[in-house]
């Protein structure tokens, strides 16, 4: 793969405006879409999302190599999980009956496990869901200069202290944290012993 990665944003409510914007500015290439057509979101991604292009959901995730979920979780079960199959998801959907009402598959489990089960195609990652989108915004770290260290926080996946482990039948990514733990993820999207 050359440059960077495409993202894909599947919501454009509250959150994923915001997760746009600071990919664009981290210098992504950026799709957004909702469940309708593009041009319902044009005139409002060129005036808050300046860079990102509004595109048909299917089209958007095509494309992509990440592909972010800031929609209502009520809707999620209207995505094809074939067409995430190979892409890595950021799920940053929340179960919140206020907002989603009821919901009886997932009133027995958490959402991150049943969201993962479905996209088992998909390397699976539950981010962006505990911070409120204001403060995504608020507490954003100005973009990495080329050839500077990576985050405080975790080295990239495709560092060469990043590895791929087997843990039974489940094949793991491993992350390295800044105090030198390993967070170890299934391709299921859950969270695993250091391997």
């Amino acid at each position: 793969m050359t440059g960077p990665s495409k993202v894909a944003v599947l919501g454009a409510g509250h959150a994923g405006p915001v997760i746009a914007r600071l990919a664009v500015a981290a210098g992504y290439p950026v799709a957004i879409a909702t469940s309708g057509d593009p041009e319902d979101i044009a005139l409002i991604t060129e005036l808050v999302i300046p860079g990102a292009r509004p595109r048909w959901a299917a089209d958007a995730v095509a494309d992509a190599d990440i592909v972010v979920l800031a929609i209502p979780l009520h809707r999620f079960g209207a995505i094809d999980p074939g067409l995430l199959s190979g892409k890595l998801v950021v799920d940053a959907m929340n179960y919140w009956p206020a907002s989603d009402g009821v919901l009886k598959a997932f009133e027995d489990g958490g959402s991150s496990e049943i969201v993962a089960r479905r996209l088992a195609g998909s390397t699976v990652v539950k981010a962006l869901n505990h911070i409120g989108y204001h403060e995504l915004e608020d507490r954003a770290r100005p973009a990495r200069r080329s050839g500077a260290p990576a985050s405080r926080a975790t080295t990239p996946w495709r560092s060469p202290r990043s590895r791929t482990c087997s843990t039974g039948s489940a094949t793991t990514r491993c992350a390295w944290t800044a105090c030198g733990r390993a967070a170890c993820f299934s391709r299921a999207g859950r969270y695993s012993a250091p391997c």
